[in-house]
């Protein structure tokens, strides 16, 4: 029979490694919650960007059917 070895989840913290595993469940949540966040900031810079992108080219078509 084999053991298997179950790695822990390191996450940094104020440059303070701690043990996903280990921590309760309102600091596990608090996690969730702070990675989440980073997906929607993500998500919302790529829109943002997109946006930026956008309005620019629109700009330069208004400023180039202006000058004909």
């Amino acid at each position: 029979m084999s053991k298997t070895k179950k790695e822990k989840t390191v996450i940094l913290v104020d440059d303070v490694e701690h043990i996903y595993e280990d921590m309760t469940d309102e600091q596990k949540t608090l996690i969730n919650h702070v990675n989440d966040l980073d997906r929607k900031i993500n998500t919302s810079q790529f829109n943002l960007d997109q946006l930026m992108f956008g309005k620019s080219a629109f700009v330069n078509a208004l400023s180039n059917s202006l000058k004909t």
